[in-house]
């Protein structure tokens, strides 16, 4: 505990200030967006008060088709939501929108089957007394965090931007990603993450922060926001009023955040007021407390001092407010399942995101409207605000359906996998070169290539360590190998020693090493065998820190393939490294000191 508190310490020590002036969004509203509003609000004046309701909600569904799904999805429908399809969940609820996921909903297999289940979800919700287009929503944060994977360009995430430290990159990021999503019939992403990853020991947000540093992590927020709303889709900053500097993980818990008045000034907000500056549509809440804006010891969610009051007060937002996931425990540690969308509502939320029971919190809120205890004039104004969403995006003008040929034409387009792969080139970050051990030699041809293998964000088939060793392959080195895992046993660290006999060099990948971690094992016996050993760390570049000896290290911030065919054209020498840290190092055995500031990052120039 004391390792970490310091650690902490030494890392908001070293953050920097960044200008705080925003313009109030709230004021000087244009002509034109009054006309917009006149014709919103005759929406909203046609709509029942159930249909209201029922536009604050976004939850999740099961199945691959709006209509027909599979009898195993349909079954677990019917289960947990009362229903058998999405389509009959719209009707149901008159819903606002929903949020797709892979692999647990079976919501996404291939572009064209996503295209075909937005168009289903908008066919559903034409089909209401009042027919409003949804705003259908995902995660698709990019490195570890991504939803659409096979078919779609991937790209490097935010710690991986961070370090190559180009906004033109993280624009060019933003608008290809949004760019895709929109001709899938996604029109909502909740990204980018604002949070500055001032804890090392962050267990949720970590590779998913931009960094460090708060006017670094706002200038790249501001860049990703401006490309994906170029791109026509709504971009939600997260997680206000910050996540960055937490060692919990509100999914289970409900985080502290001890950050004083000041601290939060200086260190948490800067993105926010970068992401609002930059016209954000949306910024997300985050399911935590912060004694130091609001002494409650409600979580931000339904806390209407941080909402209301600093959010919309001071910060001048006047945009969608959109939950974290109302299943997560965070936010259902003081209040039952009916009361938290109802609290969430009068903090100051627009949109409520992934309730846990959806028809206990929809008949909470409508409830809470009958009894008076919410307005009806509090109500349209979340309903005005997710209107002015989908009109902006387009979908309240023309056909809100998406098509094959689009599809065909965008997603996963040869200009932007080229893209993906130049910026990710740039993001690689070579932490430790000693005695010129990289690039490799042209005699060092054959590889072995051992270690930690997280499986892909979208595919649990796929995993690093034979798809760096693929990646290789295709660059003409002959490879072999080894899964040893996060936990190595000594019989697999015996096997990688065996393999890496008459190697010309050894990639070993690494996971999250920790003081007690058999991974430095790993690496210490394969340094002990003469052979020159490259070391990769594919998720925290604070790997390194833990790995004596080493004498080739790089940081690639995520074991996706796109990330690991660039790690394999840098240790190759087909592109030199460009990244740097966004992040400090601490030191290992004094985590008070720093072993690798922020900034560090070796070439292969002489």
């Amino acid at each position: 505990m004391q390792d970490r508190s310091l650690s902490r310490r030494s890392v908001l020590a070293s953050a920097t200030v960044v200008a705080a002036g925003v313009t109030g969004l709230a004021t000087a509203v244009p002509a034109a967006a009054h006309g917009r509003d006149k014709r919103l609000k005759k929406i909203v004046a046609r709509m029942s008060l159930e249909a209201k309701v029922g536009q604050l909600f976004v939850p999740y569904f099961y199945g691959a088709s709006a209509a027909s799904p599979s009898e195993a999805d349909q079954e677990r429908n019917l289960r947990e939501l009362g229903v058998r399809t999405v389509a009959e969940l719209v009707a149901k609820y008159h819903l606002g929108g929903v949020i797709l996921f892979s692999g647990w909903t079976n919501n996404i297999h291939d572009p064209r089957q996503v295209a075909e289940l937005t168009n289903g979800v908008q066919r559903a919700s034409l089909a209401l007394p009042t027919p409003v287009p949804s705003l259908i929503s995902v995660d698709q944060e990019h490195g570890a965090n991504v939803r659409v994977g096979n078919g779609a360009t991937q790209l490097p995430g935010a710690m991986a931007l961070g370090a190559g430290g180009s906004l033109s990159d993280a624009r060019t990021a933003g608008r290809i990603s949004g760019t895709e999503l929109a001709a899938l019939g996604i029109h909502q992403n909740f990204a980018p993450v604002a949070d500055v990853n001032v804890n090392p020991a962050n267990p949720i947000i970590n590779i998913r922060s931009f960094g460090a540093d708060p006017r670094e992590v706002g200038r790249m927020v501001a860049a990703q926001v401006t490309g994906y709303q170029r791109a026509g889709v709504v971009a939600c900053a997260k997680h206000f009023p910050g996540h960055g500097d937490t060692g919990q993980d509100s999914h289970t818990e409900l985080p502290v955040i001890t950050h004083t008045r000041e601290e939060w000034d200086r260190i948490d907000a800067p993105p926010f007021r970068a992401a609002i500056a930059a016209g954000v549509d949306s910024i997300m809440t985050a399911h935590l407390q912060v004694p130091a804006l609001d002494p409650s010891n409600d979580p931000a969610t339904l806390s209407p001092t941080i909402l209301q009051g600093v959010l919309r007060g001071e910060l001048g937002f006047d945009g969608v407010i959109v939950t974290d996931a109302l299943n997560m425990a965070g936010v259902r540690t003081k209040y039952g399942d009916d009361r938290v969308p109802v609290l969430a509502l009068k903090a100051g939320a627009d949109q409520l995101l992934f309730p846990p029971d959806i028809d206990v919190a929809y008949h909470g809120v409508l409830s809470a409207v009958r009894d008076g205890e919410i307005t009806e004039a509090r109500l349209d104004e979340s309903v005005l605000r997710i209107l002015r969403l989908k009109d902006k995006v387009g979908l309240l003008d023309g056909s809100p359906f998406t098509s094959p040929r689009e599809v065909d034409r965008v997603v996963g387009a040869r200009k932007h996998l080229l893209a993906a792969d130049r910026i990710a080139e740039r993001t690689t970050t070579l932490l430790v070169n000693e005695e010129g051990t990289l690039p490799l030699r042209r005699g060092q041809r054959k590889l072995l290539v051992v270690g930690a293998s997280p499986a892909f964000p979208t595919d649990g088939a796929r995993s690093t360590v034979p798809e760096l060793a693929a990646a290789f392959e295709t660059l003409g080195f002959g490879t072999t190998h080894l899964v040893t895992g996060r936990t190595p046993d000594a019989a697999a660290v015996d096997a990688a020693v065996a393999a890496a006999r008459g190697r010309d060099a050894v990639v070993v990948t690494t996971d999250n090493v920790g003081p007690a971690s058999t991974q430095r094992t790993l690496v210490s016996r394969l340094l002990a065998t003469g052979v020159p050993v490259v070391h990769l760390a594919v998720r925290n570049p604070y790997d390194v820190a833990h790995l004596d000896g080493v004498r080739a290290s790089l940081a690639s911030y995520c074991w996706t393939e796109v990330e690991l065919r660039a790690a394999a054209r840098v240790i190759a020498g087909r592109v030199g490294p460009r990244g740097t840290l966004p992040v400090p190092v601490q030191r290992a055995d004094d985590p008070a000191r720093v072993l690798f500031p922020a900034g560090h990052g070796l070439s292969y120039r002489r």
